[in-house]
């Protein structure tokens, strides 16, 4: 690709010498210095473009009559255009790479690395952009070893762009801050709610829609058998014992972040049986609204199914290459997923 305008030069160059003059091949070679202005820096593209007019001035020698003056005044104009151009992409690229240090630095800030494992349990997270060139959006995660037992946090933020990444920042700042505190699930989940309120109560009233959140919060305490789960209108979680699948929605309903005003403040923990050896899998629902295309879901449940005994790491692997060949190498959402693990006692 790189060589792409040298391979141009030279056909054209061997055209214009080997076949008649009336063709006049040489009025191509501006072409070089063109598509060299796309790939190249602006002295390679000078050059080109100078090596382009000598060899305009050496066919002259070999055919008389081509309209060199016209050709060679051609190669200056589109050199040095091509020159300016190239000067302008270089710029272009190098602000574009300044941004995505700056969106590679909030996404490291955002969604920090987590911990493989906890004293006996294991994690493994992953996150996909629905859009390429993104780095960060309004699905997030975050674990923490504290007092109480490993506390894990996945959430869906209701909205996109950047509205959604500064509410889903307020939420994991809280969450960092009270994980270690507050012995009780539904106290931490009452400082998340009370974070967005004020977050929400912050901006800009067209922007009041986007604040509302769906999380989940797992509680895994440290020498026990069991997991506590507090879901918040967040899709259920998919439970994996002894090769068996277990979809636990929750008995009881628990309201939405920032959306207590409207629903009630209700929430509801649930206890669930987590011996060493069961796997959970967290998600967020771009993961179950993949479409192939056809139109259909992705069949989440049946996909765990047919992976009941693969390790955290290679599930998640497994679910990212599923997830794009599933929707044609496309996704219209963005995805954050957690698979733990209670490590089976050596």
């Amino acid at each position: 690709m790189l060589l792409s305008p040298v391979v141009v030069t030279v056909l054209i160059t061997g055209l214009a010498f080997s076949t008649p003059r009336e063709i006049a091949f040489s009025r191509l070679l501006p072409a070089a210095p063109a598509l060299a202005a796309a790939l190249w820096p602006v002295l390679p593209t000078v050059l080109l473009g100078t090596f382009c007019l000598l060899i305009m001035i050496g066919l002259s020698f070999v055919h008389s009559d081509l309209g060199t003056p016209y050709t060679a005044a051609a190669i200056i104009a589109v050199t040095l255009t091509a020159a300016y151009a190239s000067h302008l992409r270089l710029q272009r690229e190098e602000t574009l790479f300044q941004v995505r240090l700056v969106a590679d630095a909030a996404q490291k800030v955002l969604l920090r690395p987590l911990p493989h494992r906890v004293q006996d349990v294991e994690i493994e997270s992953l996150y996909l952009a629905a859009q390429e060139q993104a780095r960060i959006g309004g699905d997030f995660y975050e674990a923490a070893d504290t007092p109480y037992g490993v506390r894990l946090l996945i959430g869906d933020v209701r909205g996109k762009g950047l509205s959604a990444v500064g509410v889903a920042s307020a939420v994991i700042n809280c969450f960092r801050e009270n994980a270690y505190d507050q012995p009780d699930l539904r106290a931490l989940v009452r400082r998340l709610q009370t974070t967005m309120s004020r977050y929400s109560a912050a901006v800009p009233a067209d922007d009041q829609t986007e604040h509302f959140a769906t999380v989940l919060i797992a509680e895994i305490p440290h020498g026990g058998e069991h997991v506590r789960i507090l879901n918040c209108g967040h899709p259920p979680p998919v439970f994996v014992r002894g090769g068996e699948i277990h979809v636990l929605e929750p008995t009881l309903t628990s309201t939405p972040l920032n959306l207590s005003a409207l629903l009630g403040d209700h929430y509801h923990v649930d206890t669930v049986a987590f011996a060493p050896g069961d796997q959970l899998l967290l998600y967020t629902d771009g993961v179950t609204e993949t479409r192939d295309r056809a139109g259909e879901f992705f069949p989440l449940t049946d996909w765990a199914g047919r992976h009941n005994q693969a390790p955290p790491r290679e599930l998640l692997d497994r679910l990212h290459a599923d997830l794009l060949h599933y929707a044609g190498g496309r996704l219209e959402d963005d995805i954050a997923a957690l698979a733990v693990r209670r490590r089976a006692e050596a």
